[in-house]
């Protein structure tokens, strides 16, 4: 907490940073949410619907279940940038890393999946090579979101651990110190590299593989973050 605020200003702070939390939480379980089902349940029934079955999907519930998705996703991340700000006088490895793949998530709700969900619905020429786009940077989520998840109840709730530091008075930590924080940035962006610019690998393409590749992804961030 910014203790710099005296009395008032302090009390009020506190007020917001906690309806800030409640709100954080609220628009993340709609986000995610939507994000596991349209994997684990609405990409499933797509490729076994009827193109009847599969027309009405994609004009009447997809365009209104995007609708939430997309913007539960901006205002996650608009009140996740308030919490950070807020609790500013702690830093942890795992925050830091849990936090840049957040952003990354929403840059690819925003900028890849989003764009591309249109060019399926409104069934462009390139529907086909947008939804193949959208559905490997929506995979790159949902591998993303086990270790954010963890990252995020764990620099929350739990100060233990090599990487955990508070800040000291007149010492900048900025983290960078810790070669867990390198091995952990490097590895993210080499896997939206792929979703950017490669192709849906073995690990991504079932909901059996996502799930078993992002658990294995969040005890591998675990590990590194806790003892490296």
């Amino acid at each position: 907490m910014n203790y710099n605020v005296k009395n008032g200003g302090c009390i009020m702070l506190e007020f917001l940073s906690q309806i800030d939390r409640f709100l954080h939480v609220l628009f993340g379980i709609t986000w995610i949410g939507l994000l596991y089902y349209f994997n684990f349940v609405g990409a499933g029934y797509l490729k076994e619907a009827t193109p009847e079955g599969k027309k009405d999907v994609l004009q009447k519930l997809q365009p209104n279940a995007l609708w939430y998705f997309r913007w539960a996703a901006l205002f996650t991340f608009l009140t996740g940038v308030y919490l950070l700000w807020y609790i500013g006088t702690g830093y942890s490895v795992g925050m830091s890393l849990g936090a840049l793949m957040a952003t990354i998530m929403f840059l690819n709700v925003w900028l890849i999946i989003w764009p591309n969900q249109k060019k399926v619905i409104a069934g462009t020429d390139d529907a086909a090579e947008a939804g193949a786009k959208a559905a490997l940077a929506s995979r790159t989520n949902t591998l993303f979101s086990f270790p954010m998840l963890y990252f995020m109840i764990y620099s929350a709730h739990i100060s233990v651990g090599k990487n955990y530091f508070y800040e000291i008075p007149g010492v900048a930590i900025s983290g960078w110190e810790t070669p867990s924080l390198w091995i952990g940035t490097a590895l993210i962006l080499a896997i939206e590299a792929n979703a950017i610019f490669g192709k849906m690998r073995n690990w991504l393409e079932s909901v059996k593989a996502v799930i078993h590749s992002g658990l294995i992804l969040t005890l591998f961030f675990g590990l590194l973050v806790y003892y490296y």
